[in-house]
């Protein structure tokens, strides 16, 4: 593994081959779901299967990440990092690969809670080998640009799945066996893996739970499941349905929830820039109220500008927000238990995302989706004023796991 570095500005380390890894292994993560989500009414058409059978394809990849996160990160503590990662890398495209050939849609939805499985594996590993190799405002750097390379590729891979299945409703599939190359690229670059603990299973779980601070523990999950709630059941969910709903094209939608993506990338990149001077419980409560600000705007839109405008000030909160968190969260615990802690941030995050479409859809059905937005943007602002007020509580409670100076430190 790497050691861990020293320096605490908020360069990017672009030479490093662990940063070129990590960055790579990540911008092929949205080929999951953002990939294959123009698909799947094709897909359906192909196998003969109603709507609801076919969201399957997305709900099952991400049902394994929900409860098998922590038993990666289990795994990924005790046999190491570039292990894991490596044979995640394999399976996610093997699996995706074998979608293409698949018999049956049994067949294929097996398959994709397989892929799931390795993708849960993907985000760990990666996130946890920024935050093993460095600390301070240079980790919220390298964090921010690992978000961005993932908002790239979710907005670019709908486009390429788009292109695809006009040829066959399987050919986007091959393109997970790209993932196999970048597999042996990881092996033959990143150092050798070693573990850092011994326990297995419930075991190391109940170990990784014991080693995090309550209260931070809560407010950090909490936040990470929050923002996915609010982003896949407002802006993924909602927003189409609304802008539909007006008679608005599909592929002026698609625009506007590009624009989501299109904020969120350079503001991941300044992440870095921002924790050295800011705390992180401060970035993540900028972030959240962001989140108000924008729904706040979509809710009284008087044009689908505007619309775009509020999803582009939703977006610049996942840029403040979602690198503050992985922050926060390797800050809490040793390396021990560092995969752990992450592995169970991803849990909340994979949570946030099945729970938020089949929340909002359900409760619009009573209330319109216009209430909703407006009621997702109180909670947003609640939840930045409480990051900041529990933040405040934890610094004049205790000591940092890792003895550092610097600002960016916290919930």
């Amino acid at each position: 593994m790497s050691t861990r570095l020293a320096e605490r500005t908020a360069r990017i380390p672009w030479d490093s081959p662990t940063v070129r890894v990590v960055l790579a292994s990540t911008f092929l993560a949205p080929l999951g779901v953002p990939l294959i989500s123009p698909a799947l009414p094709v897909v359906r058409d192909a196998f003969g299967v109603g709507d609801a059978q076919a969201s399957l394809l997305v709900s099952a990849y991400f049902l394994t990440g929900i409860l098998l996160s922590p038993f990666i990160g289990a795994l990924t503590d005790r046999i190491g990092r570039q292990r894991v990662l490596v044979g995640s890398l394999l399976v996610f495209g093997l699996t995706g690969g074998a979608i293409a050939a698949a018999p049956s849609f049994e067949w294929v939805v097996g398959l994709r809670v397989v892929q799931g499985t390795a993708a849960a594996g993907i985000f760990v590993t990666t996130v946890t080998l920024i935050a093993d190799a460095y600390e301070g405002a240079q980790r919220n750097a390298v964090l921010g640009a690992n978000i961005a390379v993932l908002s790239g590729g979710a907005a670019l891979f709908p486009v390429v799945g788009g292109a695809l299945v006009a040829i066959s409703w399987n050919t986007p599939f091959l393109l997970y066996l790209v993932a196999l190359p970048m597999a042996l690229v990881a092996w033959t670059t990143l150092d050798e893996s070693v573990g850092v603990n011994d326990r297995r299973g419930f075991a190391y779980v109940r170990g990784a739970l014991s080693s995090l601070p309550a209260v931070d523990a809560v407010a950090l999950y909490g936040a990470a499941f929050g923002l996915e709630l609010l982003l896949f059941g407002s802006i993924v969910t909602g927003v189409p349905f609304l802008l539909a709903a007006e008679g608005v094209l599909p592929v002026i939608i698609g625009l506007v929830l590009l624009s989501v993506e299109l904020a969120a990338i350079p503001v991941s990149m300044l992440n870095g820039r921002f924790a050295e001077r800011f705390t992180n419980e401060h970035l993540i409560a900028a972030g959240f109220a962001c989140f108000g600000v924008g729904l706040s705007v979509m809710w009284v839109a008087p044009s689908v500008a505007v619309v775009a405008a509020g999803a582009f000030v939703f977006g610049a909160g996942l840029g403040l927000s979602m690198p503050a968190i992985d922050a926060a969260v390797s800050g809490l615990v040793t390396a021990e238990h560092r995969a752990g802690a992450l592995s169970l941030r991803n849990s909340a995050t994979f949570l946030g995302r099945a729970t938020g479409p089949v929340l909002f859809a359900g409760i619009a059905a009573t209330t319109g989706y216009g209430p909703l937005l407006l009621t997702g943007a109180a909670i947003a602002v609640l939840s930045g004023g409480l990051a900041l007020l529990v933040g405040r509580v934890v610094r004049r409670r205790r000591v940092p796991v890792e003895e550092v100076d610097r600002p960016a430190r916290g919930v």
